[in-house]
């Protein structure tokens, strides 16, 4: 079981810190995935994390967002920066064993949460 926290409210050039919490399953096994989805729109990739740390983010985010994991914690994070109006989705966190591209189609990944809304005002 995955569980997301920290959404909230801001205004434009503020920042958010969400964490994720996994349940059940270590979290070292996994690749980690952040993902958001806006009002009528696709799910999109933001950030991964693979096992050793490396991290990778979607143009969109880079240099503001930053994706981290501590396995002794179970926990994943996301630090926001820097915020756009345009980054108003829920975001979900996710597991996988798999290594999934962040363009293109958001896959089915094994485990996913239920979301946190994370909402930027102009």
């Amino acid at each position: 079981q995955l569980v997301e926290s920290g959404g909230g409210s801001v205004h434009t050039g503020g920042s958010l810190d969400l964490s994720c919490v996994l349940s059940g399953y270590a979290l070292s096994a996994y690749i980690m995935y952040w993902f958001r989805q806006a009002p009528g729109t696709e799910r999109e990739a933001v950030a991964s994390i693979t096992r050793g740390g490396r991290p990778s983010y979607t143009d969109s985010v880079k240099g503001r967002f930053t994706i981290s994991r501590d396995n002794a914690k179970n926990t994943l994070y996301l630090q926001m920066n820097s915020l756009k109006p345009e980054d108003t989705a829920v975001y979900y966190c996710a597991a996988d064993s798999r290594v999934y591209s962040l363009s293109g189609t958001v896959p089915a990944y094994t485990y996913s949460g239920q979301g946190t809304p994370v909402n930027v005002s102009s």
